[in-house]
């Protein structure tokens, strides 16, 4: 087991673990009896800081004096802060690369705020400062700059805190996967007449009766359980079945410790016992419930410590228990009460139409928005074409222009003298004219007046 692996075992051994996969026991004879062992791979916590936690880690694992002190370190070290003291004594460059992850991770913290913010109607919606602040508790936010020992300590607390809820909140998202289930059921079947409500009933009645007829499944833990799986996975002989034998077959870190990922993968063959991803009538959400279920069960019998890690010792004091050999049946999902009451059924629906009018209303105002921008390009398509009018009109009047001078001005002759028309030559005759002679030329329209005074002959 590698000393990643073993850090993540101590500080991570209160994860709830992911799904896992049967267990190939019965490699082909081909294979190589000592094959290079292959790098680990990295398990989500599901934490939302979960690559940052990763990454701290690797890089810790790089100084020899800290690799040391893991070596020696125990689970009430982690939890307790000890190990975060180790940090003042790491080399430079660790510190150094520490510092820019923690860097980054205020960044990426920064930007889902701001996203989240972005996303939020704030003016309808009262903005949750607690559970912002909460989105920081991994990390000391009044030191933005440097990787210093609380930073350690918080990030090692707040795992661990967050991990002992994660089989609390697992179990809260499956009830609401399962109301909202039943709602969607109940509302497809409210929008049928009453002949089509009846086959419909029917039909899934039928399914529900179909997905209980399974056979017999073992309680997880029990000798029959891993008889089973002694016989049907590993393929040895049920009659020979010993649990020290069993134990260190499906230890397979070989680390003398069952995490809760090994122990959810001796479960498997019970589950297909009940649920078939072909079969319309069995839901794999359930399924992954069942295997929590069934994962805690066994974790409140043999884990006598509580850590989340079964040891070779607890394991085989478990097998000298009554409820070992007993040959009762599991109870499954459909054998037990309902997650949900209906009282919790009736606000999760009104909860769901609370988001579905808030939804109205934000589509509504999109709407509004979009009708106002269409409204406003319209606006600008108009002033767009004025604008071009205008500017076709001004340049027509530009061409325009030269034209008339170009009528205006006189011809030239040969050798690039002016030459005036008849119509020019007249005009300036009258121009030079002398004010008498132009009194001379005008015409006198007055009727005649007879001739007075005129001597009279005799």
């Amino acid at each position: 087991m590698s000393l990643h692996s073993a850090w993540l075992l101590l500080l991570l051994s209160v994860c709830a673990g992911v799904w896992s996969v049967p267990i190939d026991r019965n490699p082909s004879p081909t294979e190589a009896p000592h094959e290079e062992e292959k790098p680990e791979e990295n398990v989500d916590t599901g934490l939302y800081y979960d690559r940052y936690l990763r990454e701290v880690i690797e890089v810790l694992e790089t100084d020899p004096h800290f690799r040391e002190k893991l070596q020696t370190a125990n689970t009430e070290d982690i939890k307790n802060g000890r190990l975060s003291k180790e940090l003042d004594l790491v080399g430079h460059h660790v510190r150094t690369r520490l510092d820019e992850l923690k860097r980054q991770e205020m960044s990426r913290l920064r930007m889902l705020l701001k996203a989240k913010l972005d996303s939020t109607n704030t003016q309808s919606l009262q903005i949750d400062h607690a559970s912002m602040l909460k989105q920081f508790e991994h990390l000391d936010p009044h030191n933005q700059n440097t990787f210093e020992a609380k930073d350690l300590e918080l990030l090692i607390s707040t795992a661990t805190k967050d991990l002992e809820n994660y089989d609390a909140e697992r179990h809260e998202e499956f009830k609401r996967y399962e109301m909202l289930k039943e709602h969607e059921r109940r509302e497809y079947l409210r929008g049928l007449d009453q002949e089509k409500r009846e086959a419909e009933e029917k039909r899934m009645e039928e399914l529900k009766d179909k997905h209980r007829h399974h056979p017999k499944v073992n309680v997880p833990g029990s000798v029959a359980q891993l008889r089973e799986v002694w016989q049907e996975t590993d393929g040895l002989d049920p009659h020979e079945f010993n649990p020290k034998t069993f134990f260190k077959l499906h230890d397979t870190n070989g680390d003398g410790l069952l995490d809760e990922q090994e122990l959810e993968a001796l479960f498997t063959k019970e589950l297909e016992k009940v649920y078939n991803s072909k079969n319309e009538e069995d839901d794999m959400m359930e399924m992954e419930e069942e295997r929590l279920r069934m994962r805690e069960h066994v974790m409140k019998n043999v884990d006598a410590n509580k850590d989340r890690l079964v040891t070779m010792e607890e394991f085989l004091k478990s097998t000298q228990k009554r409820e070992f050999n007993n040959p009762r049946e599991w109870e499954t999902l459909d054998d037990t009460k309902p997650v949900y009451t209906e009282a919790e059924l009736q606000r999760f629906e009104a909860e769901l139409k609370d988001k579905e009018e808030e939804l109205k209303r934000r589509a509504e105002t999109l709407r509004q928005e979009q009708d106002l921008l269409h409204e406003r390009g319209k606006a600008l398509d108009a002033q767009r074409k004025e604008y071009q009018q205008a500017v076709l009109e001004m340049s027509q009047r530009q061409n325009e222009q030269p034209a008339a001078a170009d009528a205006k001005q006189p011809p030239t002759g040969p050798h690039g003298e002016l030459q005036f028309h008849q119509e020019t030559n007249k005009l300036e005759d009258q121009e030079v004219k002398t004010p008498v002679e132009q009194e001379a030329d005008t015409p006198n329209n007055l009727p005649a007046e007879p001739p007075q005074n005129l001597p009279t002959h005799t």
